[in-house]
């Protein structure tokens, strides 16, 4: 482990680095995306060597987890260079990577030997109409492929991702658990988070909060809260009967901001200190400042720690007050 700590100035220690490597993607979620979304112009993207550079400035400053995020990471080109460069770092325990399964097919096995631990899958419905409508562009053969794609190759987890809107897929809650216990997968039910203006639905009247989740999960199971942490903000509850586990990220009906031990660099490389707000510092502009010198990446790193807000504001109520999509965040 680094000597070296991150610690925000309310003492949480970061330990956790989300890293988007791309805001494109071939699916345009409502949740995510605005139908006519316009991309960051490729030659502001940080290059995979960049990626890389940032990548091993945070594990040497004691980032043991580093999740890998887009937009949709797969379909950014030679990112299997980048996976390799991060997987073979000394200190980095959990590398992860977030995707809508429809490039695994095709990259599954080359992932596992980069060293990707743990991959998780978007999949917000079990049917093909609903997915073409949430998706816009998706057809869910792809993504039920690259599920099992991802449990060919034995990742210590696979676990599935489902963001519930109410009147869209709210009903499907026991559907999606009974699958993921099937396929030997762990899921997690996602709070919509009030990023970007999406113009598909209203925010506040789709609101389906993990407690409603919760309860009508327990018509059908039991379920146990658990004490175990992988890391990020999902708090787990276990079966009485089967190995697979629930989790709930839920920005708004259990704030989870006391705890943050994470911080997110956009693919144009600033480092977001909060999801929720728009505290930021430049990357890119120190990297290519100092292309040969790591000294001032760090101290731009470390010195971040400093403005790291306590927590988000969402407000499902109020008109979005980041006007910055989640494909752009990093989802």
């Amino acid at each position: 482990m680094s000597e070296r700590q991150l610690i925000d100035r309310f003492g949480r220690r970061i330990t956790y680095v989300r890293m988007s490597v791309t805001d494109r993607c071939d699916f345009r979620c409502v949740y995510c995306m605005a139908e006519d979304m316009v991309f960051v112009p490729r030659e502001q993207l940080l290059t995979l060597e960049e990626l890389a550079r940032v990548g091993r400035a945070f594990v040497n400053l004691g980032v043991s987890k580093i999740r890998l995020t887009g937009g949709e990471p797969l379909t950014r080109r030679n990112v299997l260079q980048l996976c390799d460069d991060l997987g073979q770092l000394e200190g980095l325990r959990d590398f992860t990577i977030t995707t809508n399964g429809s490039q695994l097919p095709k990259y599954a096995a080359a992932l596992k030997q980069a060293g990707i631990t743990r991959i998780n899958i978007s999949l917000d419905t079990l049917q093909a109409d609903r997915f073409k409508a949430l998706t816009r562009t998706g057809e869910i053969e792809q993504t039920l492929a690259g599920i099992e794609a991802a449990l060919a190759q034995g990742f210590k987890r696979v676990k599935l991702n489902a963001v519930i809107l109410k009147h869209r897929n709210h009903d499907e809650v026991i559907d999606l658990v009974e699958f993921a216990r099937d396929k030997g997968c762990d899921i997690s039910f996602i709070e919509e988070m009030p990023l970007g203006v999406i113009g598909d639905h209203d925010r506040a009247e789709a609101y389906y909060s993990s407690d409603e989740i919760l309860r009508d999960l327990r018509q059908r199971f039991d379920l146990q809260a658990m004490v175990e942490q992988t890391g990020g903000p999902s708090k787990y509850y276990s079966f009485s009967d089967h190995s697979s586990r629930v989790g709930f990220i839920s920005p708004h009906s259990h704030n989870f901001c006391g705890d943050c031990n994470r911080v997110r660099v956009t693919a144009e490389g600033r480092l977001l200190l909060c999801l929720g707000q728009e505290h930021s510092v430049d990357l890119r502009r120190v990297l290519r400042a100092y292309p040969l010198d790591n000294t001032p990446l760090y101290e731009a790193i470390e010195k971040a720690m400093q403005i790291k807000p306590q927590g988000h504001e969402f407000n499902l109520q109020a008109k979005p007050i980041l006007f910055r999509h989640m494909n752009a965040t990093g989802g």
